[in-house]
């Protein structure tokens, strides 16, 4: 069985991106951010930025998104 930060560094390399809601529906991860420090202090090179989504209700909102840089 994989862990969260083995599936998380999976998608990334397959996706190049991911959202807290991409981490909740794709992954089952509720702390991305968490799992996003984790990967980082292991030497991964991940970078953030705040893009813009509209939740279920049709509203703009700002999340966090996290991309996996080729090194």
């Amino acid at each position: 069985m994989k862990s969260q930060n083995e599936r998380l560094l999976e998608y990334l390399k397959q996706h190049g991106k991911i959202t807290q809601f991409e981490a909740i529906g794709e992954l089952g991860i509720l702390r991305l951010a968490s799992r996003i420090s984790e990967l980082k202090k292991s030497g991964e090179n991940i970078f953030s930025s705040m893009v813009k989504v509209t939740n279920r209700y049709g509203e703009t909102c700002h999340v966090a998104e996290y991309r996996l840089i080729d090194a």
